[in-house]
C-alpha cells in the first residue's frame, strides 16, 4: 500500500540528483530502437534498475518519469523509453523493498499484454520472441532472486554485484517489455512490420538486456556501497526482509 508521509531531506537530495544523472544520460545511446528510425536506446537503461534498489519503487518511478518527461522535450527520449525506464525503476524497486510478488504480477501482466495483443501480439506472429522474457520471469520467481536480494546485506564486493545484475537483469526486461507494448499501442497495427521487429529483436534484445544489467551492475554496486557508508540511503535495503515467494502471496498487500 502507498504510505504518505513527507519525504526526507536526504530522500529530495537523492531523487533531485538521479533525475538529473537520469537525464544526462538520456543523451548516450547504446542501440538504436528497432522499428522506431531515428530512435535509440540511451545508457538511461541504465540508470533505471539501480534508481529503483537505491530509491526505492515509488520515489523512483517519479524520478524516472520526470526526468524522462524532461528528456522527452530535449528530444533524447522516446515515448517507449519513458515506459521502460519507469517499469524497470518500480520492478526492481519492489523487489528490494519485500514486495516480489507484485513485481511478479506486473511483470507477467505486461508479458501476456505484449503477447496477446490483438493482431499484432507477439505470440501471433513470432512467439519465438518472447524465450528471454519468460527467462526473466523464470529468475524473477527463482531462488536467484531470493539470493540476489539477500546479498544487498553483504559486505562482499562479489555478493553485491551479483544483486545488482540480477535483480537489473529481471527489471531490465520489465522494462523492455514494456517498452514493445508500448511500440504496439501507438504504432499503426501492421503485420508485416510487426513480424520483422519481433523476428529482428529476437537474438538481440537479449545481448542488449545483458549489457544492460552488466552496467547496471557495475556502476550500482560501488555506488551503493559508498552511500551505505554514508548512511545515504533513504530506507536501507540491507535492512528490509524480502518476503519468501510462496508465502508473500499472503503477506503483500
Amino acid at each position: 500500500m502507498w504510505s504518505l508521509r513527507k519525504l526526507t531531506t536526504k530522500e529530495v537530495a537523492l531523487t533531485i540528483s538521479f533525475t538529473a544523472l537520469y537525464v544526462v544520460f538520456g543523451f548516450l545511446k547504446i542501440s538504436p530502437i528497432i522499428g522506431l528510425p531515428g530512435q535509440a536506446i540511451t545508457a538511461a537503461a541504465i540508470m533505471a534498475p539501480l534508481m529503483g534498489v537505491i530509491l526505492g519503487p515509488y520515489i523512483s518511478t517519479l524520478s524516472t518519469f520526470l526526468g524522462g518527461l524532461m528528456g522527452f522535450s530535449f528530444g533524447s527520449f522516446s515515448l517507449l523509453s519513458i515506459g521502460s525506464g519507469m517499469t524497470a525503476a518500480l520492478c526492481s524497486g519492489l523487489v528490494c523493498r519485500g514486495k516480489r510478488v507484485v513485481s511478479v504480477l506486473i511483470y507477467s501482466s505486461l508479458l501476456l499484454f505484449l503477447a496477446f495483443y490483438p493482431v499484432v501480439g507477439v505470440a501471433w506472429l513470432y512467439p519465438a520472441s518472447l524465450w528471454f522474457q519468460i527467462v526473466g520471469l523464470i529468475i524473477l520467481v527463482s531462488p536467484l532472486q531470493t539470493v540476489a536480494v539477500r546479498s544487498f546485506d553483504s559486505n562482499n564486493d562479489s555478493m553485491i554485484l551479483y544483486a545488482f545484475f540480477v535483480v537489473s537483469l529481471s527489471s531490465t526486461l520489465a522494462g523492455q517489455i514494456a517498452g514493445s507494448l508500448t511500440l504496439e499501442m501507438i504504432h499503426i497495427p501492421n503485420v508485416d512490420y510487426f513480424k520483422g521487429t519481433w523476428q529482428t529483436i529476437t537474438v538481440l534484445y537479449p545481448i542488449e538486456r545483458m549489457i544492460i544489467a552488466l552496467a547496471a551492475a557495475l556502476i550500482g554496486a560501488p555506488l551503493y556501497k559508498v552511500l551505505r557508508h554514508l548512511n545515504m540511503l533513504p530506507l536501507n535495503v540491507s535492512k528490509q526482509k524480502e518476503i519468501p515467494f510462496v508465502e508473500g502471496s499472503q503477506t503483500s498487500s
